[in-house]
């Protein structure tokens, strides 16, 4: 018996240091470019030809961040991502909100159909529709503002919001909404005050996503901006390069500027993100 109980800790202990090393091996693949990134945004632009991976002789990465700033108009960039995120995040939770609770909660007819329906849109690709998308925006005047990407995007990422607000609803008890309609509350009231309050978790989830897949869209922008001062992040790290040379330091960052917004919205709602993904995994 002792030696079983010994082999069975052997096992054990090696099983957990295979899971650390992979762990390790893993958040390493994932910091390595972040780290080549600063270690570049620290350098001047001869210096980082000599290699991503050595050392700066001087350190001017907060130089190198203002100039990109400043002189590469990141802050500008920052800006009209702001512009463009926060409302297309906003219509996203709204709609997708109200139709996962349809799908989810509600009966109606051809609700599975429409349901299924919408899901196709997860399989038809952007380029698909991009050209016809482009003449019917220019149709009403909408090329070259910021309101051609935020439709855009907004209407791409509605089919996987709706099915992930109504994978959240349907982890949520019914007995809830039945309650609340013995009690008199009508289907709007039952969702402001019954469900609304218990979906947070699934909102911060789609926050994060849709902030991320807006946020680093770039495709949309540069077909449907022309304006250097209605850029985005990507369309101005894309640009901020001369026809002969490129200044790789301030490139990096730039990158670092425009990564920032993500890794603080991130950080403050990781909690809620992580327990919202594991709500909605409950059914689907």
């Amino acid at each position: 018996m002792a030696v079983k109980k010994g082999r069975r800790k052997r096992v054990f202990s090696v099983g957990r240091v295979i899971v650390y090393l992979f762990l390790i091996g893993a958040a390493m693949y994932t910091l390595i470019p972040l780290v080549i990134v600063g270690l570049t945004a620290s350098k001047s632009n001869p210096e980082v030809l000599r290699g991503p991976l050595t050392f700066p002789s001087e350190f001017i990465l907060f130089k190198n961040l203002r100039e990109a700033w400043t002189v590469g108009h990141f802050g500008m960039y920052i800006k009209n991502s702001i512009i463009i995120t926060v409302p297309t995040v906003l219509i996203v939770m709204f709609l997708a909100t109200f139709a996962g609770y349809s799908f989810a909660k509600l009966r109606f007819k051809a609700k599975d159909f429409l349901f299924y329906l919408i899901l196709t849109g997860l399989m038809l690709p952007f380029q698909a529709v991009m050209i016809s998308l482009y003449f019917l925006l220019n149709r009403f005047h909408l090329i070259n503002t910021y309101w051609s990407v935020i439709i855009a995007i907004a209407s791409g990422s509605l089919p996987f919001g709706i099915f992930m607000m109504r994978s959240f609803f349907m982890s949520l008890p019914t007995e809830l909404i039945e309650a609340a309609r013995i009690d008199g509350c009508s289907e709007i009231q039952a969702l402001w005050y019954v469900m609304l309050p218990l979906s947070f978790p699934g909102w911060i989830s789609l926050i994060i996503f849709q902030s991320m897949w807006t946020w680093n869209n770039f495709i949309v922008p540069f077909l449907f901006i022309h304006d250097n001062s209605l850029r985005p992040v990507p369309l101005g790290l894309m640009f901020y390069q001369s026809e002969y040379q490129t200044n790789y330091s301030l490139i990096a960052a730039g990158v670092l500027i425009s990564i920032l917004p993500l890794v603080i919205l991130f950080a403050i709602l990781q909690r809620r993100f992580i327990e919202g993904i594991t709500m909605g995994a409950l059914k689907g």
